[in-house]
């Protein structure tokens, strides 16, 4: 049975009604979007809901979270699973639509992620912009993948900039750069704390960070976090997380990596004891050379509309299905839920 959980805001004013926040969700979706694809000089795509069982395409994320499938009548009962998330469809999609080096693309992926825990940041339904770049060999390293994150980070201080040109007295959050750490010097910077708790302290010291490697085991013998051992490189990966001030916490917005090339992706398949995925049609293309290098990732939509409206929960920017206990709560504390 899933949890719920609570964080009481202090102090709780929305800054816009119900109809004000759909208006100014809509102001910084079509901002933000405009913004990236002309950062990362990226073009925009249609993508699929759904994909077949068998075709290695979906994301299983951690490895523990199940899919939503279903048996589709005029697939002879061949299993169908919504995606979790775009990871390798885009590689994919990449190499179909002829994409050259430093060109990519982007789309809008909408999810169901019915073992989510709930809470004010995390709910059944997941919306956010998926993207993906080809590069080339000599790309695949920490300093391009750093210019990159430099790059989006510069669509969050535009899209501030932005909203305090539209609203009058917005008052901006964000640093003037982001800092970054690989997840091993954050873990020797607080030994004693938990992965959760690093990112914490980090976000609130620094404003917004960029924290480097995670899914392999750090010295600890723990991992900062899980990542499926198939579309990251974990040397090569990380998260932006700002630091929230609405709810005093870290908030991540942003997942994203250089992909495993072949050599990767077998050390990765091995560690995690997933051999068994090489069957595959989208792995049996990778060891084949068959797809591009890519770079890629995923923002969040609401919750960079949560973190720029400053609001309590993410049930105030989409609508999704929430336990009655979280209702009556958010009702308390005058939190409109959509």
């Amino acid at each position: 049975m899933g949890e719920v959980t609570f964080i009481k805001p202090k102090n709780y004013n929305s800054m816009h009604d119900i109809l004000g926040t759909q208006i100014a969700i809509k102001k910084i979706k079509d901002y933000f979007e405009r913004n990236l694809s002309e950062q990362l000089n990226l073009t925009r795509v249609s993508a699929p809901l759904f994909v077949t069982a068998g075709s290695g395409l979906n994301d299983y994320l951690s490895g523990v979270e199940r899919p939503v499938d279903f048996d589709a009548k005029s697939m002879a009962g061949e299993k169908v699973e919504i995606i979790q998330s775009l990871a390798k469809w885009k590689r994919v999609a990449l190499r179909r639509y002829g994409f050259d080096i430093h060109e990519g693309l982007y789309t809008d992926m909408n999810a169901i992620r019915r073992d989510e825990d709930l809470d004010n940041l995390h709910s059944i339904y997941v919306d956010q912009w998926d993207w993906e770049k080809v590069i080339s060999k000599e790309d695949r390293n920490v300093e391009y993948l750093k210019t990159t994150v430099k790059e989006i980070f510069k669509v969050f201080k535009n899209t501030e900039n932005y909203l305090m040109f539209k609203y009058k007295n917005y008052k901006p959050i964000l640093p003037d750069d982001i800092f970054f750490i690989t997840a091993q010097e954050l873990e020797d910077l607080y030994p004693h704390m938990k992965p959760e708790e690093r990112e914490h302290a980090i976000a609130k010291d620094k404003g917004a960070v960029f924290i480097i490697g995670i899914g392999g085991k750090l010295k600890s013998g723990q991992e900062h976090d899980g990542r499926s051992p198939d579309y990251d490189d974990w040397e090569l990966n990380g998260d932006i997380i700002f630091w929230y001030p609405v709810l005093e916490m870290a908030l991540e917005l942003s997942s994203m990596g250089i992909r495993v090339d072949k050599y990767a992706l077998l050390k990765q398949l091995r560690l995690s004891q997933c051999e068994d995925r090489l069957r595959l049609e989208y792995h049996r293309m990778l060891m084949e050379d068959k797809l591009p290098l890519t770079i890629g990732g995923g923002i969040g939509q609401s919750r960079i509309c949560m973190f720029f409206l400053k609001k309590a929960h993410i049930g105030e920017i989409q609508a999704s299905i929430w336990p009655e206990e979280m209702i009556n709560i958010c009702e308390k504390y005058d939190i409109a839920l959509l």
